[in-house]
């Protein structure tokens, strides 16, 4: 784990074949399980928005603002992810790499762009860390286990 001021890495090891993280990290129904509620379709240049709970101490408004970056299947993923509604300036992107290990799945996730001289940027840093590590990540195991299930 990477825990500077401008990025979140979180690296971990999946018991999941990696066809079945990449639906996971592809298909809106899956992603809306664990991450966000979303309209999100597997196309590069594809503009999506992601709807959660509101932070009001980082001024977040719940909506994530992002575009699909960089799509390698069963690879990379890479999106953009900014606020939608807000005057936060906070202008970063999430990618997710998978590879096959032995029988399961490595996965990184880099969380990057946050500026560490920006009060706001520091807080958000601190609260997607702790949510990233915390709540959906352990919510992307449940729904890995469920497919598997």
């Amino acid at each position: 784990m990477n825990e500077q001021l401008t990025t979140i890495e979180v690296e971990l090891f999946l018991p999941h074949a990696t066809e079945t993280v990449w639906r996971a990290l592809t298909e809106p129904e899956l992603i809306s399980r664990w991450l966000m509620e979303n309209d999100f379709e597997p196309e590069i240049g594809h503009q999506f928005q992601m709807r959660g709970i509101p932070v009001p101490a980082v001024g977040f408004s719940g909506i994530v603002a992002s575009e699909v970056l960089e799509l390698e299947d069963r690879k990379r993923l890479r999106i953009s992810w900014r606020d939608a509604n807000s005057g936060n300036d906070l202008s970063s992107t999430v990618t997710w790499s998978i590879a096959p290990e032995g029988t399961g799945t490595r996965f990184l996730l880099v969380h990057e762009g946050f500026n560490p001289a920006d009060p706001t940027h520091v807080a958000s840093h601190r609260i997607l860390s702790g949510g990233w590590r915390n709540q959906v990540l352990p919510r992307l195991g449940e729904t890995l286990a469920e497919l598997d299930g």
